[in-house]
């Protein structure tokens, strides 16, 4: 399989269609197609963790993540999300891709059933809420999810602020966490609220190891 060079990647995921009416209540802030280029090639490049991979996207939103590891050759790419707007969106961005082996399940994450799901992937990915607003901890709550179902290395972005104690709390859970980088994250207004055109949030990009588990 020819390996797609990181700028060639970007150009693809800028394809990719985003929310239509965020829903604030959901934290849907879609990631930068820059930002899920370099994680997803980071995935792949530096640790192999998606070519030929089972690979699960936890509030995959409209699939800018899955598609990234889609892309890269992952043998099958399960997006899980809430929101039934943000799932029509997704299976259109493949099907207008015209991508195989990746599809998005409406569910909950945090209800997903343990004796289907555990143990299932090699592979899971989020950008899960950071759980601010009406959220608190939830993107703990993803974390503690992702560990069940793969079997391999988690990767998830949370604010750099939170970086001691989910250092903590990856001990807790036996696994050998590493920040892979540190990112601006830079969120559009896209809600009333918003007061700035833009902000940037400083996040920590996470790789989480199970293999020894």
């Amino acid at each position: 399989m020819t390996r797609l060079k990181l700028k060639k990647l970007e150009e693809y995921l800028q394809c990719v269609d985003g929310f239509e009416k965020p829903k604030i209540l959901l934290e849907q802030y879609p990631t930068p197609p820059h930002i899920a280029a370099c994680m997803t090639h980071c995935m792949q490049e530096q640790h192999g963790d998606i070519e030929g991979k089972l690979v699960a996207d936890l509030g995959c939103g409209c699939g800018m993540l899955s598609i990234g590891a889609t892309l890269l050759g992952a043998q099958l790419t399960v997006g899980f999300e809430l929101d039934d707007a943000a799932v029509d969106i997704y299976r259109q961005n493949v099907l207008d891709m015209e991508l195989p082996n990746v599809d998005c399940i409406r569910a909950n994450v945090l209800q997903l059933p343990c004796s289907k799901w555990d143990n299932a992937f090699d592979t899971v990915v989020m950008n899960p809420p950071f759980g601010t607003k009406h959220n608190a901890g939830m993107d703990m709550r993803f974390l503690d999810v992702g560990m069940r179902l793969a079997t391999g290395a988690v990767y998830s972005l949370h604010k750099t602020s939170t970086r001691t104690y989910i250092q903590k709390k990856s001990k807790e859970w036996g696994a050998r966490s590493t920040v892979i980088a540190e990112l601006r994250y830079n969120l559009e207004a896209s809600y009333k609220f918003h007061k700035q055109k833009s902000k940037d949030i400083e996040v920590d990009f996470w790789r989480f190891d199970l293999s020894e588990l």
